[in-house]
């Protein structure tokens, strides 16, 4: 079995000349497009422009939901992360060391039991991916143990998982602002979010993983073209990144968890710093790089995250919608909310097995959660 355990790394200083961006947002209301002003500043503007320019290869018009979402599995408690292998969905649920399998429509099997998962505060087992090399299927997980968090892979195959082997093992770990989204990019490396574990003091330490996003080989070895020589650490100044997807030009977008102000969809760099805790949000300091788009905390809570033909869907935890996010040919984002309080707070989006947006519930109370599926439909003409 193979056992990898971080115990820490002296860093160099981040990289100069990293990509910057200032901008001002207005309040975003239910089901209401609004455009966020964007100023760029020094090596953003080649780079955010280039992005753009090949984004506007997308559809001309954004998706967005279209009529009222069917649920297609309930009674789950409190569901974390899912992902589609074939027709089958898996689902991690934070409170539970067992993953279920599960069709539309269909009653949620056991597909297995993760070793070690410990369940406390924000805490358990949590992200969810897969790889497939060769003829086989592997199911990632991310989760908790009683030393910290941990990245384990299974394989996958007629339904069930197999042995679980362990890619990081000793990732920083606590009772609240784990991270845990976990998702393979278009380079093939297996990308993790670690929250700061409430240390926000560690979000600037590179000698330390929490506060972090990591990029890492599908087997947990360090790629040798990572920004930190050595290191696992991609990007860092994060507070509780909970999202991570790709567009189409293979640029990488995050959400975070902001504190008391302001949540986060970042455009992340490689050895970019988000300034955690020096900023929250917007700080026009050119030594962080500043969001993208930011919302007030009690609006969005963002958590998973996912790209879908030009348009960005986000599960607003703390806010209890549903966001889309779409960059203009002009680099204007403009973001429009749906279902406010409709189905309580959603934890994970992701496309389903059966062409539609899913996207994950869960209750104060963590009964009766569910996975609802919704078709989707360009945005009718302005």
């Amino acid at each position: 079995m193979k056992r990898r355990i971080f115990a820490g790394y002296a860093a160099p200083n981040a990289p100069e000349g990293s990509p910057r961006t200032t901008h001002r947002a207005t309040g975003l209301t239910r089901g209401v497009t609004t455009a966020i002003a964007i100023t760029a500043i020094g090596s953003l503007a080649a780079a955010f422009s280039s992005a753009v320019h090949a984004q506007s290869t997308a559809p001309a018009r954004a998706l967005i939901p279209d009529g009222t979402p069917v649920e297609i599995v309930s009674g789950l408690r409190i569901p974390w992360s899912a992902v589609t292998i074939g027709q089958d969905g898996l689902v991690s649920q934070r409170g539970s060391a067992e993953i279920l399998r599960f069709r539309p429509g269909d009653t949620p099997q056991s597909a297995g039991t993760v070793p070690d998962v410990v369940a406390r505060g924000d805490g358990g087992m949590l992200g969810l991916a897969t790889r497939t090399e060769g003829g086989n299927v592997w199911l990632y997980a991310y989760h908790s143990t009683s030393a910290g968090n941990r990245i384990v892979r299974m394989p996958y195959a007629e339904g069930m998982l197999g042995d679980a082997e362990i890619i990081l093992d000793g990732l920083p770990g606590g009772r609240a602002h784990n991270g845990g989204r976990i998702a393979f990019g278009p380079d093939g490396m297996l990308y993790a979010t670690v929250g700061e574990t409430r240390n926000p003091e560690l979000s600037q330490d590179l000698q330390s993983l929490a506060g972090k996003i990591l990029r890492m080989m599908p087997e947990g070895d360090i790629p040798d073209d990572n920004p930190f020589d050595g290191s696992y650490v991609y990007s860092f100044g994060h507070r509780n990144p909970q999202g991570i997807t790709w567009d189409e030009t293979g640029q990488m977008w995050a959400t975070e968890f902001g504190n008391n102000t302001w949540d986060e969809f970042n455009r992340i760099v490689p050895g970019g710093n988000y300034g955690w805790p020096v900023v929250e949000g917007q700080g026009g300091n050119p030594d962080y790089i500043d969001p993208v788009l930011q919302w007030p905390t009690d609006q969005m809570g963002p958590s998973g995250l996912t790209y879908i033909d030009g348009t960005f869907f986000i599960a607003g935890l703390t806010g209890q919608r549903l966001w889309t996010v779409n960059i203009a040919a002009d680099g204007t984002p403009e973001a429009t909310d749906y279902y406010t309080g409709e189905y309580a707070r959603i934890r994970d989006v992701l496309p389903g097995s059966d062409g539609n947006l899913w996207f994950l519930t869960n209750t104060r109370g963590g009964n009766n959660n569910r996975i609802m599926s919704v078709s989707l439909a360009p945005s009718p003409t302005p």
